[in-house]
């Protein structure tokens, strides 16, 4: 069977399942993109996310006899690459455990100045967040996991997920600040 860069997601995973090497590629360049941004969430730079979506691409070459139809494809393949960079960071740090700061009041970040914020520099910004603070900040609000299911993931109480979440706002808060002091 012919494999090209415009074959159907479903003629490359049919291709992928018989461990066809040009389909394995275009699936992987097709979708390198939009997954690379899931890992860079959990990531520091960003050859650590290629070699974390190199490990994911692995799990679904591997794993694809378990996507069972259900949902999007390229959703089952973000999910992937999600649970891929959590084992990474996981990995990667050791979680402080915190007591619970009785966080629930959300720390507000001063919106003034945030439209020559561009995308790329709060990226930039949040990537310089410790790891695991990082980690729990992407999956809280990036990912809209809530505070006890990002503590069954991570491994971690639920105090410490909300002691992460509160210390990637003052940090964000922080550097927004010093952004603006420099932008003036």
């Amino acid at each position: 069977m012919a494999y090209h860069p415009t074959s159907t997601d479903e003629k490359l995973r049919q291709g992928c399942l018989e461990r066809h090497p040009l389909a394995q590629k275009y699936l992987y360049e097709r979708y390198f993109g939009r997954l690379l941004g899931i890992a860079m969430r959990y990531t520091s730079d960003r050859d650590e996310s290629i070699g974390v979506l190199n490990q994911a691409f692995l799990k679904i070459f591997t794993n694809l006899e378990q996507y069972s139809g259900v949902g999007s494809f390229a959703g089952w393949m973000a999910k992937v690459v999600l649970h891929t960079a959590i084992d990474h960071v996981r990995s990667q740090v050791t979680y402080r455990r915190a007591m619970d700061f009785h966080t629930e009041a959300d720390g507000r970040v001063v919106n003034e100045g945030l439209d020559q914020l561009q995308a790329e520099d709060l990226f930039r910004l949040i990537q310089q967040l410790p790891p695991a603070t990082r980690t729990v900040f992407s999956l809280y609000v990036v990912d809209g996991y809530k505070h006890c299911e990002i503590a069954g993931m991570l491994g971690i109480d639920e105090g410490t997920s909300k002691w992460h979440l509160f210390q990637a706002r003052r940090l964000l808060q922080e550097r927004l600040r010093h952004f603006y002091a420099s932008a003036v």
